[in-house]
């Protein structure tokens, strides 16, 4: 407790040695960390984080003051001296992405915390009502929403788009004889910004096997990403979501729109209302559903 008091006594004279410099240093160092989280927290790069913090920790306990392990501290000494070039060509899309927005000036959109906006709002719905009428009609799409993870990559192998979301659009981008209804449409914060882009395949070698080649890239896709993947089957009509590798089928156009609600909008959707509360309501109609459905494909 004394050691306590002492220090709380001598805290005046700390401060009083820290200059404006040293608060700009320790601001401009801050504001780094801060945005390096949230460059990992946005790209595909978490699991290349936790392996380096392992790597950082094995160091720490192979050093010759803890355990002196050495052989596992040579190797792991080899290893970091390449580490700069294997970090260079691991994030090599994320540094790029970023580089690329540094010369265009969009390095804004790097630094800005996401909102929720009335496109997103209005691609919600007008998304559901485009999906009652294809999979009335059987008419197969996939659309992805883009949250964190950016799909720069994914856009460019379709075609760059800027507009809002409607159903007539969605409709007509579907439809099987429109030159992009091969392709998946790309949403980011509430607008189309592309179509007909190729998606990665799902490597999960347990799907089923009525599942298509729709539903394995819209599953690959959330498997990458932290994207929400909306899909209508051509064969049978059925709606499905797939979020984190996990495909939810058998959907109507109701319960549709609370999954993506809540995954694109949870901070807005139903404020009142606790998380188990939601939860509960949409995964109860989804089982209601999936008792009821049919396989499709």
């Amino acid at each position: 407790m004394e050691s306590i008091l002492q220090t709380l006594r001598q805290a005046p004279e700390y401060f009083s040695l820290i200059g404006l410099t040293d608060i700009l240093d320790m601001a401009i160092i801050a504001f780094g960390i801060y945005h390096l989280f949230r460059f990992v927290r946005r790209s595909r790069s978490g699991q290349v984080v936790k392996a380096i913090l392992f790597i950082v920790a094995a160091m720490a306990l192979a050093n010759e003051y803890v355990l002196n392990l050495r052989v596992t501290r040579t190797v792991l000494n080899n290893v970091v001296e390449l580490g700069v070039i294997a970090l260079v060509i691991l994030f090599q899309p994320e540094l790029r992405r970023f580089l690329e927005q540094m010369g265009s000036g969009k390095i804004k959109e790097l630094f800005v915390a996401e909102s929720y906006s009335t496109d997103l709002e209005t691609a919600i719905k007008e998304t559901v009502e485009a999906y009652a009428a294809l999979s009335k009609d059987r008419v197969g799409a996939l659309m992805v929403f883009e949250r964190r993870t950016l799909l720069d990559d994914v856009l460019k192998t379709g075609t760059g788009l800027d507009c809002q979301v409607s159903a007539e659009l969605l409709k007509n981008l579907f439809w099987n004889k429109a030159p992009l209804h091969d392709g998946a449409v790309i949403v980011r914060a509430g607008r189309i910004v592309g179509a007909g882009c190729m998606l990665p395949l799902s490597g999960n070698v347990n799907l089923s096997r009525d599942l298509g080649m729709r539903h394995r890239a819209g599953i690959g896709i959330s498997e990458n990403s932290d994207a929400v993947v909306a899909i209508v089957s051509e064969e049978t009509g059925s709606i499905s979501v797939a979020v984190n590798g996990m495909l939810k089928r058998h959907l109507s156009p109701e319960t549709l729109e609370r999954l993506l609600r809540l995954e694109l909008m949870p901070a807005a959707q139903e404020e009142g209302k606790p998380t188990a509360a939601r939860l509960s309501s949409v995964l109860k109609g989804i089982k209601g559903e999936n008792s009821n459905g049919k396989e499709d494909s």
